[in-house]
């Protein structure tokens, strides 16, 4: 199996289910920097993100017998990876152990990209990403996971809504509560003057 293998995802996810000793793992290595990515940002910690990514791929390995083609591959491994990263805040926060989020994100996306290496971002592109990072770790996880599926992911409410088993309405509801607090946590970036943005460990659950 090599790494330009011409296979769809479909094909190679058959072909896994079906005995493909090596399919899986590159289907993973295909789309391993976007699920990582999605992982990092829904969760706001590696520590956390990298346990998701693995739960998720687990679940996936395993289950990949039950995959019957009603959506594209990538979305039906976004869906498990986003769902085992919401599954692993709530555990989080029902123990109460919240890291400070959005903690070495940068530095963990590029660590994640082995062997890829790209010129450095200027330093204010870098400090509005983490800004950025951190705001979003702020948000309640439903709505954290909805807008990175939607604003930054590209997937539609109603891909989000089949996703995360929820109703179209729902998203679209998390997706503008979760734009009007970002709004306001990011309110520095359009007016350099004013008080800035200072990351904080409370991170929250649920819907506000």
């Amino acid at each position: 199996m090599t790494a330009d293998d011409p296979r769809g995802d479909s094909e190679l996810l058959l072909a896994h289910a079906e005995g493909d000793p090596e399919a899986f793992a590159q289907l993973f290595r295909r789309h391993r920097d976007r699920l990582w990515a999605v992982a990092l940002r829904t969760t706001g910690d590696r520590e956390e993100a990298a346990d998701a990514l693995q739960e998720a791929m687990l679940s996936a390995h395993r289950n990949a017998g039950r995959f019957r083609g009603e959506s594209a591959v990538t979305t039906w491994l976004h869906r498990i990876v986003v769902n085992a990263c919401v599954d692993r805040l709530r555990r989080r926060a029902a123990h109460r152990t919240v890291p400070l989020p959005g903690q070495d994100t940068a530095d963990d996306e590029e660590r994640w990209h082995t062997g890829r290496h790209e010129p450095a971002a200027p330093a204010s592109d870098h400090d509005t990403a983490m800004a950025v990072r951190q705001a979003l770790a702020r948000l309640p996880y439903e709505q954290r996971a909805s807008l990175v599926l939607v604003d930054l992911e590209g997937y539609t409410v109603a891909e989000v809504a089949q996703m995360l088993g929820v109703a179209e309405g729902t998203i679209k509801s998390r997706c503008s509560r979760g734009r009007a607090r970002l709004a306001t946590l990011l309110g520095h970036l359009r007016n350099p003057d004013g008080p800035k943005f200072v990351p904080t460990d409370t991170a929250t659950g649920g819907d506000l």
